[in-house]
């Protein structure tokens, strides 16, 4: 019991310190704040509720990035998350010095949901987030080889997107 009350104080005193940290990182990533509060609250309640998947090799902050990226791009996938989405951030779009900025955001979010999942991670991480190859393999557990690796099948798998929406009618 005494276990279980130090992991709840440890995990709340995280959630205080990088709580923040979090919510940017699921706000950046899914445009929406309340998609983005439901990530950190679920990010936080999985730690709580599985303590073990943060293995302690790396910093605790590394851990959290990773862990908000992936939840993110899970709820990019779910197909009903998307439907959402287009109807609460593009249909309100009445100005349209913001729409070609909504749709590029859009798209983006589009894409990302047609990749698998390790493309997608190393996509946002090297595009939106401009890390190096070791910034990103430091996040993502791997060498910076593989990261490369995945850079390249990200290129070719970017390529056949875009020739396969170049000859759609």
């Amino acid at each position: 019991m005494d276990d279980r009350v130090s992991l709840t104080a440890q995990i709340d005193a995280a959630y205080r310190q990088h709580g923040h940290i979090v919510l940017r990182r699921a706000r950046r990533l899914l445009g929406n704040e309340q998609e983005a509060r439901e990530i950190l609250q679920d990010v936080f309640t999985s730690l709580l509720g599985e303590p073990g998947q943060f293995d302690g090799k790396g910093p605790l902050v590394s851990w959290l990035y990773g862990a908000t990226t992936n939840a993110c791009l899970n709820r990019i996938r779910d197909q009903k998350n998307r439907l959402r989405l287009l109807d609460t951030h593009v249909a309100p779009m009445q100005q349209e010095s913001e729409a070609p900025r909504a749709e590029r955001a859009l798209l983006s979010r589009e894409l990302l949901a047609q990749l698998p999942a390790d493309l997608a991670q190393v996509a946002v991480h090297y595009y939106a987030d401009e890390m190096t190859h070791e910034e990103i393999a430091r996040v993502m557990g791997c060498s910076r080889r593989h990261v490369g690796n995945l850079l390249e099948r990200l290129k070719a798998a970017l390529s056949e997107q875009m020739r396969e929406g170049s000859s759609s009618p």
